[in-house]
């Protein structure tokens, strides 16, 4: 699987057709603007192997989990972005046979999705079982501009014949998610049309009540010349089509374009949606497929002038990181608060497409870099307006006072996910989205959002840490007892390090907080003291204790700290140690065993040392990575990317490329076997951050950007651009030295190699290697 796809530096490309990659092809080409996207599902019938995927941004079901046994505090649900009607449908008949690659014989095939413009192209020539020969090219993509609409063209020639050709174009809200605890469908139809030349079709989720209307309008070419065509409609339970038939010369092209767009009435009144879509199609529709297809790489283009990151001389690396950009830049722009990044975007169905810690963890530090300050802050009040929900949740598990235990899974903050060991045990979420609040003003400067939101945020999550963690009379000092770290092949665990280690500090923040915006705004902070019934004298009293007396399990033989107590009494075997035929583990082993491995899912210490760098010198760093690296199977996607930052720090260029390479090459490489489930797309943050915070060397230290370069010999040259509080910078990495070059109108002073640059607007600066 490793070499599936061929390497190109803006394209991922198939090069003949494999069944059995199909649904990892599906997945990774994927397409999206945002509000919608979908898998790369073919337009034409497949009665092979493949998972259809259409999805709405924030529409979702809650549906019932299966489970042997409930306990109090058990969410209800698990929340699911639905897939929605399939509206890329166009069947094809030649004749009295249905074009049908599982049933034809592939004569040649290629697939191909341009990064650079934004859009999927599929060729083929096929042979049906009857001898007739056509030749398809089908080209579609997700409108950025128009981020409601999409575009197809549907091309067909018939090669060894002349004859009818029926295209059927439909679309089917009879659509079912692969993971339905219960095999039900979740869509109920509302309304369906097919008057005039649009057809459309209304459906309603059972239960959360989302409508969806999906609507679609066609235009017939013959040759290079649109003809007028007769169409009969199509109606069926959930399901509308208009059926054209065509007779087609030998050698001659028939086109259909098919304009179609989603409407969700989270943003219009249900009422109202068939007018809009009305509207819509005649906008797209007038403006023709060439110039939507024109736009769409326009708007590609001012994205990738602030995004692309330039790696010469490794291909492979340079397909890499332009996907995982690209996929992030599908995901999510950031114009809509309610709206969040699921792990697998619009490429797929696990994990529910709900909100998880990734957000905050991994994706928030590209959106800062890399798209206006809003897109970041809006991540961060996706969390705030959810703070109710968030103590709603610490209060079923007998937390109060206004504690707040942010939701493992979520949709609108309530909790969705049930496996206890998670649920109630990885609470170490809870430090992700403190975090993610310091990492945002400590970027952008922005310390208001702390007088109106964060340090309300703040106070709340401290709250829930200082009932959580207990007084140990034994050692006299407090612990964190019945943990899920980050590495969730450990379960129930007792003082895992990383939870201690970010709970602490959460507060310790906290304090700084309070602090701080008492200093800013007085009236405001006992405004907000007032509104939660914070009792500073108390409640401050108790985080600082816990802070000075908290207990944090170390070996002082190794010099390292323990992931969790009892750790070292598990069978110090290495990753090396295993036979390649048993991973992946989480496929291969029982749960019992991975639970008493030493084997360790993704980072964990490694993950509070990245976090916290600044409190550590560099060879503890480097203790506790080589320890604990060793032991890591690395089966979480999340993963390799702080594996990756660290060897950078620590100087260690050849394991931060191979980590870079893992990273980056994730899904186009199926290194985890689940590619076809679809793409990680939280972790390619992290693939970005790999490559800035990891070889650029790039952090934010008092108010500046801070830059330690290194390159892997691999490379000629590296260059990414990075925004920081109004100014854009472009950072040139190659062997004989770096170059800062400033592409704003205000000066800036950068720290390079520890020294200060002072670099004028418009104007650049060179270090030396």
């Amino acid at each position: 699987m490793k070499d599936y796809f061929k390497v190109d530096e803006w394209k991922i490309i198939e090069e003949g057709f494999d069944p059995h990659y199909n649904k990892v092809a599906e997945s990774v080409l994927s397409l999206g603007n945002g509000r919608m996207g979908q898998r790369a599902n073919f337009e034409d019938a497949y009665s092979g192997e493949n998972l259809q995927g259409n999805y709405v941004a924030g529409v979702y079901y809650p549906d019932k989990t299966r489970v042997g046994w409930w306990k109090n505090g058990y969410p209800e649900y698990f929340a699911k972005v639905l897939n929605a009607a399939n509206w890329i449908g166009i069947d094809v008949w030649i004749g009295e046979e249905q074009l049908d690659l599982a049933k034809c014989e592939v004569i040649s095939f290629r697939r191909e999705l341009n990064m650079k413009e934004g859009y999927l192209k599929r060729s083929f020539h096929a042979k049906t079982a009857a001898g007739k020969e056509v030749a398809v090219e089908a080209i579609r993509f997700c409108s950025m501009v128009d981020d409601e609409c999409g575009a197809i063209k549907y091309s067909i020639i018939p090669v060894n014949f002349t004859g009818e050709i029926t295209i059927t174009p439909f679309i089917d809200g009879d659509i079912a998610n692969k993971d339905s605890n219960y095999d039900e469908k979740f869509w109920d139809e509302v309304h369906k049309n097919t008057a005039d030349d649009i057809s459309s079709i209304q459906l309603r989720t059972k239960k959360t009540g989302f409508e969806v209307l999906t609507a679609m309008k066609c235009v017939l070419l013959q040759g290079d010349a649109s003809v007028d065509y007769r169409s009969t409609p199509i109606l069926k339970e959930k399901y509308v089509a208009t059926e054209i038939k065509v007779e087609a010369k030998q050698g001659e092209v028939v086109t259909l374009i098919k304009y179609a767009t989603n409407l969700s009435s989270q943003n219009y009144k249900a009422e109202d949606m068939a007018v809009r879509a009305t509207e819509l199609l005649a906008t797209i529709s007038a403006k023709g497929f060439d110039i939507m297809l024109a736009e769409q790489a326009a708007a590609w283009a001012e994205k990738w002038k602030n995004n692309d990151i330039i790696i010469e001389g490794d291909a492979k690396a340079q397909q890499g990181i332009r996907f995982n950009i690209f996929q992030l830049n599908q995901t999510y722009t950031g114009e809509d608060d309610r709206l969040n990044i699921g792990p697998k975007g619009f490429t797929g169905e696990k994990y529910g497409g709900s909100t998880y810690w990734d957000t905050e963890a991994y994706c928030v530090p590209f959106y800062l870099a890399t798209a206006e300050q809003k897109v970041a802050r809006n991540l961060l009040l996706y969390r705030y307006k959810q703070l109710g929900k968030a103590i709603e949740n610490a209060k079923l598990l007998g937390f109060k006072d206004g504690a707040a235990l942010y939701p493992m899974v979520t949709m609108d903050g309530t909790e969705c996910h049930n496996e206890w060991e998670i649920t109630f045990e990885e609470i170490h979420r809870n430090g992700a989205i403190a975090f993610a609040i310091y990492n945002y003003v400590r970027y952008t400067g922005d310390e208001a959002y702390l007088d109106d939101y964060g340090l309300e945020v703040l106070i709340a999550i401290s709250r829930f840490w200082s009932q959580r963690i207990t007084w140990s009379a034994d050692r006299q000092q407090y612990v964190m007892l019945g943990v899920t770290g980050p590495n969730e092949y450990e379960n129930n665990v007792n003082n895992n390090w990383y939870s201690s280690t970010i709970a602490v500090w959460c507060m310790k923040y906290t304090l700084e907080v309070i602090d701080k915006v008492k200093a800013s705004d007085n009236a405001k902070y006992d405004a907000l003291a007032t509104k939660i019934a914070f009792n500073e004298t108390i409640e401050s009293g108790r985080f600082a204790d816990i802070i000075a007396k908290m207990y944090f399990p170390q070996d002082e033989k190794l010099g390292i700290y323990l992931q969790q107590d009892g750790y070292l009494d598990k069978e110090q075997l290495l990753v090396t140690d295993l036979p390649a035929t048993e991973r992946p583990l989480v496929q291969k082993w029982s749960w019992d065993r991975i639970l008493r491995s030493v084997f360790i899912k993704q980072a964990d210490v490694l993950q509070g040392l990245y976090f916290f760098e600044e409190d550590y010198d560099l060879e503890t760093i480097r203790r506790n990575y080589d320890f604990y690296e060793p032991r890591t199977v690395h089966e979480s996607s999340l993963s390799p990317c702080v594996h990756a930052i660290l060897a950078a720090k620590l100087g260690d260029v050849e394991r931060a490329y191979q980590f870079y390479l893992r990273t980056s090459r994730l899904d186009i490489d199926d290194y985890n076997n689940d590619t076809e489930d679809g793409c990680h797309i939280t972790s390619m943050a992290g693939t970005w951050m790999s490559v800035v915070e990891g070889f650029g060397g790039m952090r934010v230290k008092d108010g500046m950007l801070s830059f330690n370069p290194l390159l892997p010999e691999e490379w000629g040259a590296l260059s990414f651009q990075i925004g920081f509080r109004g100014s854009l910078l472009n950072i040139r990495i190659a062997k004989e030295g770096t170059t800062v070059k400033n592409l704003s109108d205000t000066a800036i002073t950068v720290i390079l190699k520890g020294a200060s640059q002072f670099v004028e607007a418009k104007n650049e600066v060179f270090v030396k290697a």
